[in-house]
């Protein structure tokens, strides 16, 4: 395993390197009325392709918080109900840590299957994201994992071999979409499962 060359590791961003809690986003809308928290993630759940068209890229900001906000009964202006919807965010400080020193030897590259609201609201102030070469962000490419394009949008700027790059998710089936590719790729379980398969790669 550790004769294979890398020359790119790409992180998935939420649960890997960000982990997110929608019960922190439920727990504030119960402070607005009472039970609203359920009935906004039954609709959100129900209504889950609206969410990965707006992953796509394929609703704007206004028209997915125009359907959203359908269960909860005007109690929430457009504002707060992306505050809310995107503050739910936390850094896993250790993973983090990697991507400087990954720098050093590698192409470092963020691939995610993301929205501008989350991008705006939640996560956009962070430090780290500057240490990437690239971030390939699904709603600004049009595709979302595990679909082949948007493993294709990182070899676009790569412009290494498929065999060069390993992938980090903590989603088995977009881990497969990018062996599908040719990558190497690794399941998220932890940071010390994490160092584990990069060591075991002679990548750390």
């Amino acid at each position: 395993m550790g004769n294979r060359k890398y020359s790119v590791i790409v992180f998935d961003l939420g649960n890997v390197l960000i982990p997110f809690d929608y019960s922190i986003m439920m727990k504030r809308l119960d402070l607005v009325e009472e039970g609203l928290g359920k009935k906004f993630m039954d609709h959100y759940k129900a209504n889950y392709h609206i969410h990965r068209q707006f992953e796509r890229g394929q609703l704007t900001n206004d028209e997915f918080i125009e359907i959203m906000l359908k269960s909860c009964n005007g109690s929430l202006d457009r504002e707060t109900f992306c505050r809310y919807y995107s503050e739910i965010f936390r850094l896993n400080n250790d993973v983090v840590a990697l991507i400087p020193e990954l720098k050093k030897k590698y192409k470092v590259v963020l691939l995610s299957n993301t929205n501008d609201i989350h991008r705006q609201y939640g996560y956009k102030q962070y430090e780290f994201l500057k240490h990437f070469d690239k971030l390939i962000l699904s709603h600004e490419v049009k595709a979302v994992k595990p679909e082949p394009e948007i493993y294709k949008a990182v070899e676009a700027f790569t412009q290494v071999p498929a065999e060069e790059h390993i992938f980090v998710d903590d989603v088995l089936e977009y881990v497969e979409g990018a062996k599908k590719m040719g990558w190497d790729a690794v399941q998220f379980t932890s940071y010390g499962q994490l160092v584990e398969d990069f060591k075991a790669r002679g990548i750390l």
